[in-house]
């Protein structure tokens, strides 16, 4: 569960998903091949109103422009610093200290959108080590002939010792605007869409070292999903249960409060630690040591510390959740929406457990005991009967993190993107969205299934 005030953040969703289902406007490539492994949809679906788009190839990296970096090949190519463009002072804000770095640039080619878009979310995988960060910025065009300015999705590092990784309050151009880590359409009843793109990165270092950062994927997901309160129900089509850690944020309840506090404003780093350490991820003593050693699960407390966003004062920032999975050793991770439960079965099909975000009342989700604002989990497997399995930390206790919820009831409160809060006030669903961690180097399957939801 998150914090309190965390759906402010997310109340430009409700604007940025209006009028889809009205206006006709959801497109999209064609349906997507059949699932991987057991898993079955219904017999024809409809057009996926996602487009997700990275670099992640040595000719990906070549196909860009740059100033000071290069591209660099082997089992994961990446671009790097190379000689650097400039120096630039940076006053952190958050630190109150300003210090001088050297910079080097990488533009993507403009990525026309499948799916004219009302808002897009940023993700990368990186190596920053000490003395190194990096930058990531986004410029659109609209459907109307203009183009966005260059807006600042993530200022990002692995650790906290040289700056406080963040996101940047206030862009906004009066058709457009970034909350938090989205970039969303103000106003999409009046049919605007953001129909392609461009990524900057700027990777920075401190001056006179050859330090530098290494990015292997950089992509951006655009999305136009239907304005509904429910969603089509789904056939079952698979049975299977993936052996994943099970931790529980409540148990970290008080601690921390300068990374807000452990308890329900950990549901992402709770949730991204599990899928880690079930890809074989672990954390050294070393790293670890800084924790009270009275504290159970520490390496939770160290994912709380390693996603917390200094402007959001929370640890749910969904691309720096990405970032920080992809910190461990053949790891990758992206933000991306899903269109059906079908595309979660796919993925479990292949071994692949998905985190999903969703909002409810206490009613609307049997056994789950709580109501959410908006709260991470994750799915690790299907039942017989199709209902879903999940490892939810907003549990008592490691032990019964476990759980199994009524697939309908899932379903819809995972995938609409309206409903009624506990006052009756129509308020945004976060319509599928997820993160995916995986292998730097999927099984034939797992491409497979990958592919079939847009993510390659």
């Amino acid at each position: 569960m998150s914090r309190a005030s965390e759906p402010s953040r997310r109340t430009v969703l409700a604007a940025a998903i209006a009028v889809a289902a009205a206006t006709g406007a959801v497109t999209g490539p064609a349906a997507a091949d059949a699932p991987a492994g057991p898993a079955t949809g219904p017999a024809q679906e409809p057009p996926r109103p996602v487009d997700y788009r990275a670099w992640t190839t040595y000719s990906d990296w070549r196909s860009g422009s740059g100033q000071g970096v290069r591209a660099v090949a082997g089992s994961r190519p990446g671009v790097v610093i190379a000689t650097p463009a400039g120096r630039t002072d940076y006053p952190d804000p958050h630190t109150g200290r300003t210090a001088s770095w050297e910079y080097a640039t990488w533009t993507s080619p403009v990525h026309r959108l499948s799916v004219p878009s009302t808002e897009a979310v940023a993700s990368w995988n990186a190596q920053t080590p000490a003395g190194t960060w990096l930058q990531v910025e986004l410029r659109g065009a609209y459907s109307d002939g203009t183009d966005t300015p260059w807006y600042v999705m993530g200022r990002w590092a692995a650790g906290d010792q040289d700056i406080r990784r963040t996101s940047v309050d206030g862009q906004a151009d009066g058709k457009s605007s970034i909350s938090t880590d989205t970039f969303a359409i103000k106003d999409a009843a009046s049919g605007l869409r953001l129909v392609s793109y461009r990524l900057r990165l700027t990777l920075y270092r401190t001056p006179g070292t050859r330090l530098t950062p290494t990015v292997w994927r950089l992509g951006a997901m655009g999305s136009d999903i239907p304005d509904r309160f429910t969603v089509p129900a789904s056939t079952p089509g698979l049975t299977r249960e993936l052996a994943v850690p099970r931790y529980s944020q409540e148990i970290h309840k008080g601690q921390y409060p300068e990374y807000d506090n452990g308890g329900e404003a950990w549901c992402s780093p709770t949730s991204s630690q599990m899928i880690i350490e079930y890809r074989g991820g672990r954390l050294t003593p070393e790293q670890l040591s800084w924790v009270d050693p009275s504290y159970a699960d520490p390496q939770v407390c160290h994912a709380a510390r390693s996603t917390y966003d200094y402007q959001y004062e929370g640890c749910g920032n969904w691309p720096f959740n990405a970032a920080y999975a992809a910190t461990f050793k053949d790891l990758q991770a992206v933000v991306t929406r899903l269109a059906s439960l079908p595309d979660l079965e796919r993925l479990v099909a292949a071994g692949i457990p998905v985190i999903t975000s969703q909002s409810f009342l206490k009613e609307e989700l049997t056994g789950a005991g709580y109501g959410t604002s908006g709260h991470l989990m994750t799915v690790i497997g299907f039942t017989a009967a199709g209902d879903v399995i999940a490892n939810d930390p907003a549990s008592p206790d490691d032990n019964a993190v476990r759980r199994v919820y009524r697939r309908r009831e899932f379903e819809n409160i995972w995938l609409r993107t309206k409903r009624y809060n506990a006052s009756g006030k129509v308020v945004s669903g976060t319509g599928g969205v997820c993160y995916l961690y995986f292998p730097a180097h999927p099984t034939a399957q797992q491409r497979k299934a990958l592919a079939a939801v847009g993510v390659r």
